[in-house]
C-alpha cells in the first residue's frame, strides 16, 4: 500500500541579514582584532590594547603633530579622540602634576580599562550607496564618531600609540609626555577664551 500522505521537507529558515551595527562590529573584530560591545553604535572596549584621550578638537589638532601617521584618532562633533597605549589612563593624573597641570580643572578626559568608547564608522564607502561617511551626512546621527585618522589593519595599533615608555628613548613611539604638554597648553588657552561665568564642560 503506498503512503498518499505528502512528504514534507524540512527548510531552514533564511539567515537574518547583518545589520549595520554586526557588519560595524566585524569590521572591527575581523580586521583589527578588537574586543567590541554591542550596541548602536557599537562600543570598542578599552584598557586591551588601547586607552582614549577625548580634548577639544582644537587641543587635539595642535596634539597631532606628535603623533606617528599610524596613529588613529577619532572626531566627534566638537571632541577629538586620540587613542594612546594602554595603561595611560591610570597614569595621567601624575603625570599632569608632573607637567604642573594637575592643580587646574582642564577640559581632557582620559578613560582606559572598564571603559568604552563609541565604535567609529568603518573607514571607506559604506555598501549602500558608496559615499565616503562624514559628520554631518544624512543618515549619520549628529556628532557621531568618525575617523580622522583610522586605524590600519593588519597592523599591530600598539607600536603607534602614544605611551609615557617613549621618554627619553629612541623606540620611534610618540612621547605622551609632550602630547598632554600639547593638549593641556591648549584646554587652558580655551578656558581662558570662555565668557565670564560660562561652565566649563568637564567632567
Amino acid at each position: 500500500m503506498v503512503d498518499s500522505l505528502p512528504h514534507t521537507t524540512t527548510v531552514p529558515l533564511p539567515r537574518r541579514p547583518l545589520n549595520s551595527s554586526d557588519q560595524v562590529r566585524r569590521w572591527y573584530e575581523n580586521e583589527l582584532g578588537w574586543a567590541t560591545v554591542p550596541g548602536s553604535p557599537p562600543g570598542l572596549r578599552l584598557g586591551l590594547r588601547f586607552d582614549v584621550l577625548e580634548v577639544p578638537a582644537e587641543a587635539g589638532r595642535a596634539g597631532l603633530r606628535h603623533l606617528v601617521p599610524g596613529s588613529p584618532v577619532a572626531l566627534a562633533g566638537d571632541r577629538m579622540r586620540l587613542l594612546v597605549a594602554a595603561g595611560s589612563a591610570e597614569e595621567l593624573p601624575g603625570v599632569l602634576a608632573w607637567l604642573e597641570w594637575g592643580a587646574l580643572a582642564l577640559d581632557l578626559t582620559m578613560t582606559g580599562e572598564g571603559g568604552v568608547m563609541d565604535a567609529p564608522e568603518p573607514p571607506g564607502p559604506p555598501p549602500a550607496d558608496g559615499r565616503p561617511l562624514s559628520p554631518g551626512r544624512p543618515g549619520m546621527p549628529r556628532g557621531a564618531a568618525v575617523w580622522l585618522r583610522p586605524p590600519e589593519p593588519g597592523c599591530e595599533v600598539e607600536t603607534s600609540l602614544p605611551t609615557l615608555s617613549a621618554l627619553g628613548g629612541g623606540g620611534g613611539a610618540p612621547d605622551l609626555a609632550r602630547l598632554l604638554e600639547t593638549v593641556a597648553t591648549h584646554c587652558h588657552r580655551l578656558r581662558l577664551r570662555r565668557p565670564c561665568g560660562q561652565p566649563l564642560a568637564f567632567s
